[in-house]
């Protein structure tokens, strides 16, 4: 089983100041924890490209890409909401983990690896059409999704979130898609206020309430996730992989343990294996204390990459 691992230095060059939690130091934690737990040897490292406009505009129109690209400062910092700005170095950190999206991808459904993880940032899941919001700039799971479908015609992909926040971009993109079925927790209520009210037909959503923990979640994952996974056979399955609904992490109030990322990933990887030949891209969402975040990342790449026997 080859897992290919999807980064790039830009990643790390994007900065959105002094103690934002969504920090460069995020990448660091999970490239010391693999190295430190033994999984890095066994990935298959990839660099992310430069996504395209044409890869961009089929989630975003052209018309917003330009604008983010024109936002991008040539000094400094510029806000573009009170939670996400931009400095120098963001526009191409931006197009590398939408770029890393689209090498996942074809790296997966041409054979040439089995699943991939995109260790990147910025995240994507809240970034709507033509929205910027949450950290979030291009819709990375989207821009996999849609190039699955157009490029590689495949016809059913499930994407699973399982970050503390609503994907609400995600759902903003893929709303009565019927080519795309997600999947979701979050706790509830809380930022961004969404996923819980004029639900489409194609969107599992399970708010939690705060302080909920590992057997609250693993009965979403259990009774609603995979029956629907299940009903849909997906020949693709994205991860939105957020950590932050973590214990140890104080943006938000859920309870998770590293373990229960370990377990998701098993019970979703055991839906991919018989409905999509295993085809999986994982990419990075939320996840702020930065041990936990590596630990957790960990146990979602043994899994991936076969080394949780």
């Amino acid at each position: 089983m080859t897992t290919a691992f999807i980064t790039h230095p830009d990643c790390l060059r994007h900065d959105m100041g002094a103690h934002h939690p969504e920090c460069p130091e995020r990448l660091s934690a999970i490239e010391d924890q693999l190295i430190a737990s033994g999984v890095a040897q066994y990935l298959a490292r990839h660099e992310a490209p430069l996504a395209t406009d044409e890869q961009l505009a089929r989630v975003h129109p052209l018309d917003y890409v330009h604008a983010i690209r024109d936002a991008a400062p040539a000094h400094g910092t510029v806000h573009l909401d009170p939670d996400t700005a931009m400095n120098p170095y963001s526009l191409n950190a931006a197009l590398r983990a939408a770029g890393a999206a689209v090498l996942a991808t074809d790296l997966v459904l041409e054979g040439a690896v089995e699943n991939a993880f995109c260790s990147v940032r910025p995240p994507g899941h809240h970034a709507c059409r033509a929205r910027p919001m949450g950290f979030c700039f291009f819709n990375n799971v989207a821009v996999a999704a849609r190039h699955a479908v157009h490029v590689h015609g495949v016809e059913r992909v499930a994407i699973v979130d399982f970050d503390v926040h609503h994907g609400n971009g995600t759902e903003d993109i893929f709303a009565h898609d019927e080519n795309v079925l997600m999947v979701s927790t979050f706790q509830h209520p809380f930022y961004p206020y969404s996923g819980t009210e004029d639900r489409a037909p194609n969107m599992v959503n399970v708010p939690l309430a705060a302080g909920s923990g590992s057997r609250p979640f693993r009965e979403a994952v259990s009774e609603a996730w995979l029956p629907a996974l299940e009903a849909f056979e997906p020949q693709l399955v994205i991860f939105s992989a957020g950590f932050d609904a973590h214990a140890e992490d104080d943006m938000a109030m859920l309870a998770l343990k590293d373990a229960d990322y370990g377990w998701v990933t098993e019970q979703v990887k055991s839906v991919a294996d018989r409905t999509a030949g295993g085809r999986i891209v994982s990419m990075l969402e939320g996840g702020y204390a930065l041990s936990a975040l590596g630990r957790s990342v960990v146990q979602h790449l043994r899994v991936l990459a076969g080394l949780n026997a």
